[in-house]
């Protein structure tokens, strides 16, 4: 099928350029759509053939010639705020350096990305590799613009551990340093992921299941995770926050991980699923701080085990700025640990021992065997709960950000 129809759609973005619309014009296959196409690779065998289009059968053979432009993903993350990296040129090679479309017809010969070497890639960080025309011989047809780059985002399945928490023993709260207590007076984001084995019934079916808090010191100004609660049903996800109470839209299935991103950007507060905005509204301005995080409900009394989570967490992160859609879909299986207002970074990716790391290096380890939990509303106490902490590693914890 001749591309005519859509060339005009994309031509038009091209506001305040001299575009002659009645030219016919090459572009790379598949950019009329997208710019950016899906590389799915799990080992060194993985390839990707990319071509040229032209909007009308040519007269005459056309060569069309490619490169691979790693410096043209700066401008991609600028324009798209994104970040995106650019993959190492030594994982790859491009076989061939021209395609050529034939007379009588519209789509040219290919070029191969292979991928030879997977160790030169960082955990963490979701790759491009720009595919870029260079020159057009024969014809008289121009390229382009909007078209000429094709993006490949690799995509890669990642295996991990997570943290069990159904034992709601392990509840309890990890509190930092004064000296690692961070000021949020320009927005925030947080996140974590989790995997809902069942959800707690509670009495009369209605349970509720809470999650996690990050939060200051004190408790004030919390972000807070719980589902079922003011009478919603247990699937409903609720965020407990300075500037607004905020519910999640979508209902959440048993047997599935989810990212959860919640991001403040000083006017509003906005829940992320898996990538997807979910839901948004107004929220009073205010300055949040963190120096404290709690997995579960963490009072001693009965509301341990009246709000249990049934599940598992993993990619726990504090940024200190609120991240765009872009970067929250980059991230969904994880962030590069050095990634620009990471304060910290908790993969949960252990798989044994009591102390979950903090990926960045910025000193926010914690140790369960010191955590502080309450015996009741207010008073607090110092506790080792590292017998209790248990690590899963299954066929469930996979993650593409193709499939999530």
């Amino acid at each position: 099928m001749l591309l005519a129809g859509l060339v005009c759609l994309i031509a038009g973005c091209m506001e305040g350029d001299k575009f002659d619309y009645n030219k016919q014009v090459i572009l790379v296959t598949g950019t009329e759509e997208s710019p950016m196409a899906a590389f799915v690779v799990d080992d060194t065998t993985a390839a990707y053939t990319v071509t040229a289009s032209a909007t009308a059968k040519v007269t005459e053979n056309i060569t069309v010639n490619f490169a691979i432009d790693t410096t043209l993903v700066a401008a991609y993350n600028q324009a798209n705020k994104s970040s995106f990296f650019p993959i190492p040129l030594s994982a790859i090679r491009m076989e061939g350096t021209s395609g050529v479309i034939e007379a009588g017809k519209a789509s040219s010969s290919g070029v191969t990305i292979r991928i030879v070497s997977l160790t030169e890639f960082v955990e963490g960080r979701t790759y491009l590799i720009p595919v870029t025309i260079t020159g057009v011989q024969g014809g008289n047809m121009e390229v382009l613009e909007p078209s000429r780059t094709l993006f490949l985002r690799i995509y890669q399945t990642v295996d991990f551990h997570s943290l069990n928490i159904e034992n709601y023993n392990v509840n309890s709260n990890f509190i930092f340093d004064d000296d690692k207590k961070v000021t949020m007076d320009k927005g925030y984001t947080y996140e974590i992921k989790c995997y809902i084995r069942a959800y707690h019934p509670g009495t009369g079916g209605n349970g509720i299941s809470r999650l996690c808090q990050f939060t200051s010191k004190d408790e004030t100004g919390s972000s807070m995770l719980r589902f079922g609660e003011d009478g919603n049903t247990v699937d409903a996800l609720q965020w407990v926050n300075p500037g607004a109470n905020l519910f999640s839209t979508m209902k959440f299935e048993t047997g599935k991980w989810y990212l959860i991103s919640l991001v403040y950007n000083l006017q509003s507060v906005a829940m992320y699923v898996n990538g997807v905005k979910d839901s948004e509204m107004p929220a009073t301005e205010h300055t949040s701080s963190f120096q404290r995080f709690e997995i579960g409900m963490s009072w001693a009394s009965t509301y341990r085990q009246r709000q249990r989570f049934l599940g598992r967490i993993a990619e726990g992160r504090v940024w200190n700025r609120p991240l765009s859609v872009n970067e929250i879909q980059t991230g969904i299986c994880g962030v590069d640990p050095n990634s620009s207002g990471l304060i910290a970074y908790w993969k949960f990716n252990e798989g044994s021992g009591h102390i979950f790391h903090d990926a960045t290096g910025h000193g926010y380890d914690m140790d369960w065997s010191n955590t502080w939990r309450s015996p009741g509303e207010g008073d607090i106490e110092q506790i080792n709960l590292s017998s209790y902490v248990s690590w899963i590693k299954d066929g469930q914890n996979l993650c593409n950000p193709l499939n999530r």
